[in-house]
């Protein structure tokens, strides 16, 4: 009888193997709420963008915002999930890890939103996931952001896939300061090249953006042991770079996609925001 039990527990595991949409926005609350943050939505576009801030934002002339990666975007190599809201959101990681001053986290399209009518289309998810009106809908919540906080300078941290979204919006912009990215997909045609799978089409790419870029400081981590991001394609970015405007890149040897930034962000935010570029 018992081992019929434990037989009936890992089949049931095994048919649920992903939290749903909900357990998922559940984890998010469970690790801001701890740090007196909470969720909002804020109407951008055709989009309505989740972010995550302090339940009583201190105003400041500087606020940093931290832009999600993909999320969970596939469910296979050739399936695309229903919901890309993030398992785990490093991202928000990162922002409750700020060390100091004023952080707010943003998510992408279609991330946390459950039901909504019309629904978000999938394609926000996958081969448009950097496209025009994604880049609109950030620039518009980082706008609402802005204000709320009584902020006027910015700086931009994104994470995998939101490294993209942070620099087309800091392509566009003129009250950035600095771009920060962590793991950052910066040139998706050299990604997908590198992985052998299809383009995304529909979507901009940063390294069509480097002259625009290239007045801001720039910083990027990459992890050594980075097998989707490896730090070759982000040294090719950042080589696109004019002497005199090039980028910082540091590599972390023994860190992959996920582990250990937020562990070690603290010490690796103040290197990149203290360091002179």
């Amino acid at each position: 009888m018992k081992i019929l039990l434990i037989l009936l527990a890992l089949a049931l595991t095994a048919c649920r193997t992903f939290p749903t949409p909900d357990e998922r926005r559940q984890h998010a609350d469970a690790l801001a709420v701890p740090h007196g943050w909470h969720a909002i939505h804020i109407p951008a576009g055709q989009f309505a963008l989740t972010a995550y801030l302090p339940a009583k934002p201190r105003k400041h002339d500087t606020l940093t915002i931290y832009l999600e990666g993909d999320g969970f975007a596939w469910q296979t190599a050739r399936q695309p999930s229903a919901d890309p809201t993030p398992l785990d959101p490093m991202a928000l990681r990162l922002a409750l890890a700020h060390p100091q001053g004023n952080a707010a986290y943003l998510a992408r399209p279609c991330q946390y939103i459950g039901t909504q009518t019309p629904p978000c289309a999938e394609g926000y998810w996958t081969n448009q996931r950097f496209a025009p009106e994604v880049v609109n809908a950030a620039n518009r919540a980082i706008d609402a952001l802005k204000a709320r906080f009584g902020a006027q300078r910015l700086i931009l941290v994104g994470y995998s896939g939101g490294a993209a979204v942070a620099a087309l919006a800091a392509a566009t912009r003129h009250d950035v300061d600095q771009l920060v990215t962590v793991a950052g997909n910066l040139d998706h045609r050299a990604w997908t090249t590198y992985h052998r799978i299809q383009p995304l089409s529909g979507s901009l790419n940063p390294a069509d953006a480097i002259d625009a870029l290239q007045p801001l400081r720039k910083w990027h981590f990459a992890g050594g042991r980075d097998e989707i991001i490896p730090p070759a394609l982000v040294y090719a970015f950042a080589n696109r770079f004019p002497t005199g405007r090039q980028s910082v890149v540091h590599i972390e040897p023994e860190f992959n996609h996920r582990c250990c930034w937020a562990e070690n962000w603290p010490r690796l935010w103040r290197e990149a925001v203290t360091q002179p570029h």
